[in-house]
This record gives structure tokens, C-alpha cells and sequence, in this order.
């Protein structure tokens, strides 16, 4: 079988991945299991070292290189999270475009290139990850790489008319050429890129190759995360009160300030909920350098303060929030104690969190989610709670709905979902795409 080489902006560490792991680490686990695989990024440290870094074990490597610390800011900073973060997510209001950004970002991806090709195998099959390495199967081809090349992009893609505003964005496009197989996780995703590179004359092949999870394995690490002394202290803290919940990074496209609006209206509309329920919102810190992310972090700290100044007593304090991240093991263990999952991202290439949250949940007495349809879970996840994540009206209504939800309700919503997740399993995604990236070399 031909060498795995995957490439992504950074690189997890070189050791066995767990069934709790996150990222895209763990989705790619059983893809890259009893192969050999070589993962190549970049090390997350700045510095002037050209040189790529080595390391095996088993079956397993990776190489990574540093970048300075102005290719960071201009590359990182500035084009994959001022510029193509937000248009890719339809915020394209929240994007700014100077040309020294872009072009510093085709520079970092010449280097990815550069260090990138004299590791390279003739047999490998090279799988590159997301919007940071769009350009990087060009550079390589341009070089003289012969190998079979796929591109797989975790978030969503705009309508080509929303693409097209961004400056350049012909030759962006035109870059994809250099791949054999484009993958996307959701149908409508894939024929909005198929339309943008049609317009440009590519006719690379795009396909929707949703990712999935180990369900029954977050749902035993779930279980056993549930025994855990400060999962326990966390639910007696809660004094029988049932417990909403929320995980997502600190970022404009997951609609927090949304979301805690939606809860407000749920106490004002709906007061027989008030001291039966807690909220927490974990939000951990990402990209704070950024201006947009540090003006966001001040509106919702001012959100919750008035929620809680608003609705709060002496023994209750219906919203809790921190942006300190929580170990992964525990959160599986709040995930299964939940009784609702507030998920209502304003967009989401897939969201694994909706799907965490219905394989951690109990058989016998399971919660509700209520997610958002712009989230790529919502086209599988037909057992949750649908809600326009703008409106939040709908949301109160629907966390409502998930707290007067009967028993036999809330089982029949919840084993459509398992029965979904635990058939398409951790594996489908990655196999249906190398197999389909085998194929599709041969016809062209």
C-alpha cells in the first residue's frame, strides 16, 4: 500500500491518538492505522530555521518547519484569519484584504512546497487540509509532482458571487487545478466551489464527504468521564437543576452572542424554567491577537453580566461562562450529564460537537439537541431541534421544546441520530475519499 502523506497547517503530536482526542487527528485515525504515513506542517514555533524536522515512530512520521515570526503574523494573522476565515464563513463584512498578506501566504505555501518535496515518494497519495495550503498541489505540480493529490476543506464555502468579491480570488480558484479530488463536508458546499471553479474553467472533481466520529467509543469514554471526582463536583454543584450546554471557540461564526440572547428570551418568556436549569458556555480563547475576537470576548463578558444581573437569586445563577479551556475527558463527562446541547453556530463546515453530544448521551434517558440548521451536523442530525441561529426568538422556543420534551420523545429523537453516527462511523469519510482520490487519478 502507498505512503499516507498528509499536510495541514499544524501538525498533532507524535503519539497514538485516543477515542476522545480532538481534531483532525482522531478523523483521520483510522485512515492512517496499520499505514504508513508521513504528516507534514508547520511546528507552531517562529523562528529563522529553514530546515524541515524529522521524526519517526513505527510507521509513523512527521516533518514539520518553523516559520519566522513575520511569515506567522502576515500569513497566519493576517490572510488565513482577516481575510479568508471570515469570507469562507459568509461574514465577508469582517474581511480585510491587503495584497502583502496574500502574498506572503503564497510565499508560506512555496515553502510547505520547497521542504515538502524532497520527502516525497513517487507512490505517495498526498492528502492536503484546508483553506491555509489552497495553493500548495499547484507549487508542488509545478515542481514536477506526478503523485495523486486530494484537498479536503473542513469549512463551508460560499455562493461564487460572495467568493468573488474577494480580491485575486480568480487564482485562488485557478490553484485547485493542481488537485485530483476536492472534498467538502456537506452537498451544498460542494456545488457552491463547483460553480465558483466551473467559472474559472477547472473541472477538478468536488465531492461531500461528511466526517463522522467513533460513536459508541465517545459514548464508553463519555460514560466513564461521567465518574470522573470533578465531573461530579460540577453536577452537584448544579442541585438537581437540568443543565444546558454549550462548547464552542471564542469566534464571530459560532453566534454566541445569539445564543445567550436566545436563553435571556427562554427566562423572560418562558419563567416556569427559572432555578430548574443552568447554563454553561465554555468559549476558550482563540486568535485573541485579533481585533474583531477581542471586541467579541467584551460584548458577551457584558452579556452574561446582564443576564445574570437581570435573573439571578440568592441560590441560582442561570448563566455560567468561562474561556479557560476544559480538558477534553471532562467535557465528554459534561456532554453526557447535559440534558440540552445548545449548538447554533451562524455557519459550520460540520460541528463534531452535535454528534459528541448524542453519542455521550444515556440510552435510557437522553437529552435534547437544538442546532443550528447553517451547521453541515444539521443535514444528519435529523433528530435535533432545528433553529434559525439569527433569530433568537426560535431559539428560546426550541430550548422550551427540548426542557417539556417527553421521555419517549427525546428516545425516539435520539436513537435516529445514534443509529446515523454509529453506522457511518470515525472511518467512512476518510475511506470513501482515498478511495475515491484512487479512482479518479486513474480516470484522468
Amino acid at each position: 500500500m502507498a505512503r499516507l502523506v498528509i499536510v495541514s497547517n499544524r501538525v498533532p503530536p507524535l503519539r497514538a491518538t485516543s477515542a476522545v482526542a480532538g481534531g483532525l487527528a482522531v478523523a483521520l485515525e483510522e485512515a492512517v492505522r496499520r499505514r504508513e504515513m508521513l504528516w507534514f506542517g508547520w511546528s507552531g514555533e517562529t523562528s529563522s530555521s529553514r530546515e524541515p524536522k524529522v521524526t519517526s515512530r513505527g510507521l509513523r512520521s512527521q516533518a514539520v518547519i518553523d516559520l519566522t515570526a513575520e511569515e506567522h503574523r502576515l500569513y497566519y494573522g493576517g490572510y488565513c484569519n482577516g481575510t479568508l476565515w471570515p469570507l469562507l464563513h459568509y461574514r465577508f463584512g469582517l474581511a480585510e484584504f491587503r495584497r502583502e498578506e496574500e502574498e506572503a501566504w503564497r510565499a508560506v505555501n512555496d515553502r510547505f512546497a520547497e521542504a515538502l518535496w524532497p520527502l516525497l515518494r513517487e507512490d505517495d497519495v498526498l492528502w492536503i487540509h484546508d483553506f491555509h495550503l489552497f495553493p500548495l498541489a499547484a507549487r508542488l505540480r509545478e515542481m514536477g509532482a506526478k503523485q495523486r493529490i486530494g484537498f479536503f476543506l473542513h469549512v463551508p464555502f460560499p455562493p461564487p458571487g460572495l467568493f468573488a468579491a474577494l480580491p485575486r480570488g480568480e487564482a485562488l480558484l485557478r490553484d485547485l487545478n493542481g488537485y485530483d479530488l476536492i472534498g467538502m463536508q456537506t452537498p451544498d458546499d460542494a456545488e457552491n466551489l463547483r460553480d465558483a471553479l466551473r467559472q474559472q474553467g477547472v473541472n477538478t472533481p468536488v465531492g461531500a464527504y461528511p466526517v463522522g466520529i467513533d460513536a459508541e467509543a465517545f459514548g464508553k469514554a463519555a460514560e466513564k468521564a461521567e465518574a470522573r471526582r470533578d465531573v461530579q463536583r460540577f453536577q452537584e454543584s448544579l442541585s438537581g437543576r437540568r443543565l444546558i450546554f454549550g462548547v464552542d471557540r471564542l469566534d464571530y461564526t459560532k453566534g454566541l452572542p445569539q445564543r445567550l440572547e436566545g436563553y435571556a428570551d427562554l427566562l423572560k418568556r418562558f419563567p416556569q424554567h427559572r432555578g430548574k436549569i443552568t447554563f454553561l458556555q465554555v468559549a476558550p480563547v482563540s486568535r485573541g491577537e485579533v481585533k474583531h475576537y477581542r471586541l467579541l470576548r467584551r460584548e458577551l463578558d457584558e452579556a452574561v453580566g446582564r443576564i445574570n444581573g437581570e435573573f439571578a437569586e440568592v441560590d441560582w445563577v442561570p448563566l455560567r461562562w468561562t474561556t479557560r479551556p476544559i480538558q477534553r475527558s471532562v467535557l465528554a463527562g459534561f456532554l453526557r450529564i447535559a440534558r440540552v446541547a445548545l449548538v447554533t453556530p451562524l455557519r459550520d463546515g460540520m460541528n463534531l460537537v452535535a454528534k459528541e453530544f448524542v453519542s455521550a448521551q444515556p440510552p435510557e434517558d437522553p437529552g435534547v439537541l437544538v442546532l443550528s440548521r447553517f451547521a453541515g451536523a444539521a443535514r444528519e442530525m435529523q433528530g435535533a431541534l432545528l433553529v434559525n441561529p439569527n433569530d433568537p426568538d426560535e431559539i428560546a422556543e426550541a430550548l422550551d421544546q427540548a426542557l417539556s420534551m417527553p421521555l419517549s420523545e427525546r428516545r425516539q429523537r435520539w436513537r435516529q441520530d445514534y443509529d446515523l453516527l454509529h453506522e457511518a462511523g470515525s472511518s467512512t469519510w476518510s475511506r470513501n475519499f482515498l478511495t475515491d482520490l484512487t479512482a479518479a487519478r486513474a480516470e484522468g
